[in-house]
């Protein structure tokens, strides 16, 4: 039987996507979908893609599918004659990079989880099909023109603080699950306002904005495509565009330019930033913002605790992490007691999605 998991190291990949010269083109997509059997579903997909030479991340679920990937570019119409050929799929709308160099993944991982994005809810107690109102960049420019429409950013903290739409509510929050309770104890004395939500790509808001409608709110709307069909429908129709900084992405480029705007500030000195990286003290990792002076003084680290560790001997480290378990810190992200700076960036966020 044919192997469906990838057995090359790490270290490995990572150096083969960076010299690799082949032209990639990134895209995601999903779909909610009745998945009878996500396992064979799943094998199905890693099969044909892994020919096609198909990098990245993608979740498979009973209630659908959920893909952020890279392709060869000269693969790109194979892959969607492939993905058009399952029915659900057929005509699927896929968002392209707007910003691409090719190195957003190094390996193909597709995994069945029991939901395609971590969302805490009873999918039985609403009718998740009943979502809200998808608007093109234009409609959305309307909308969000009129002083009485609230905007809600349906990201986390560390997503909204390097890019986002002017005006905009941006919850303080690090999970999806978090947000949706936030959110609807903010708008609680608002449901006869026009409600705008937007997100990443499109999926959160396709769950939150049917919550939103089950929890009694009558006008909710949704951009369609998030933030990556935004930025190329106002690029091609020559639109105002609304949004400023960078837009996070979840792969090894951490974020598509949108502007040159830079909203947010290095966590450790506080001068203008906006570059995501992680801590490489393997027993942290903690995702943050960090400026190359930074990044210099600190050897790539978060904080001098973390530089002395990661200077010891591999032999050392891998003691010192012995039976320890530091997921909450690398969760967090941005979120540390020794990142100063964190809550500047974060009052400079807000400042800046005040501005009209």
């Amino acid at each position: 039987m044919k192997k469906l998991y990838n057995k090359v190291d790490r270290r490995e990949l990572m150096k083969r996507m960076e010299e690799s010269t082949v032209p990639r083109t990134t895209i995601s997509f999903y779909k909610y979908a009745r998945i009878q059997n996500p396992d064979f579903f799943r094998d199905f997909l890693y099969v044909n893609w892994e020919e096609l030479g198909v990098f990245g991340r993608t979740y498979v679920a009973s209630e659908g599918v959920n893909a952020q990937i890279s392709i060869p570019s000269e693969n790109v119409d194979a892959f969607r004659e492939h993905l058009y050929s399952v029915t659900f799929l057929d005509g699927i709308r896929l968002n392209i990079s707007v910003d691409d160099d090719g190195k957003s993944f190094y390996k193909l991982k597709i995994k069945v989880r029991d939901k395609i994005v971590a969302d805490g809810l009873d999918d039985e107690s609403f009718d998740v099909t009943q979502r809200g109102k998808h608007v093109n960049a234009e409609e959305f420019n309307e909308l969000t023109s009129d002083p009485d429409t609230i905007l809600v950013d349906m990201r986390n903290h560390y997503e909204s603080e390097v890019g986002h739409f002017k005006g905009a509510i941006l919850p303080d929050v690090d999970t999806f699950r978090e947000e949706l309770d936030m959110v609807t104890d903010m708008l609680e004395k608002d449901k006869d306002r026009k409600v705008v939500m937007y997100c990443t790509g499109g999926i959160r808001c396709e769950k939150a904005s049917a919550w939103f409608k089950h929890q009694g709110y009558d006008n909710v709307y949704q951009l369609n495509g998030g933030i990556i069909e935004y930025t190329r429908q106002v690029r091609e129709a020559d639109l105002e565009n609304r949004y400023v900084g960078k837009n996070f992405v979840f792969d090894e480029r951490r974020a598509e330019r949108i502007t040159d705007d830079v909203i947010s500030l290095c966590h450790q000195c506080g001068e203008p930033c906006d570059d995501h990286t992680n801590c490489v003290n393997v027993a942290c990792n903690l995702l943050f913002i960090q400026c190359e002076k930074c990044k210099a003084e600190f050897n790539n680290c978060c904080s001098t605790d973390c530089k002395e560790v990661h200077a010891l001997p591999e032999e050392e480290q891998k003691e010192l992490r012995k039976g320890k378990n530091n997921s909450n810190k690398i969760f967090r992200k941005g979120r540390s007691e020794s990142l100063k700076f964190q809550d500047s960036s974060k009052k400079k966020a807000q400042e800046t999605a005040g501005e009209a």
